[in-house]
């Protein structure tokens, strides 16, 4: 399922130009961290963790269409964007995350004595 999803996200960025030119790997982790930094922000404004503000998209005169907003849709842009790369890379997330939560079950109780 995480594979198909991944396969749509990059489709439809690449549908929208944002794969035009080639963008190294740095840049695009760098991304991933901007929508980060996003989500860290709208904590720090005080918004709700979960909630879905709607805020109007103008051009010129007029709204073209609400946009979604809020920490739910940031972690939401961490999450395409981590696909989207997925896809360009051809990383099978699903098997990669199946085999660090397997991986993680049998891990001792707070492993490594690391604070939570």
């Amino acid at each position: 399922m995480l594979n198909e999803l991944a396969k749509e996200v990059h489709e439809i960025a690449v549908e929208h130009g944002w794969w035009e030119t080639d963008r190294n790997f740095g840049e695009s982790l760098a991304l991933i961290h901007s929508e980060v930094s996003e989500v860290l922000e709208d904590w720090r404004k005080g918004r709700e963790l979960n909630v879905i503000h709607w805020k109007e998209n103008w051009d010129g005169d007029k709204v073209i269409r609400n946009k979604p907003d809020g920490i739910p849709i940031e972690f939401a842009d961490i999450i395409i964007r981590i696909l989207d790369l997925c896809a360009y890379y051809n990383i099978d997330i699903e098997t990669a995350i199946k085999e660090k939560i397997a991986y993680n079950r049998e891990r001792p109780y707070r492993h490594g004595n690391l604070k939570a």
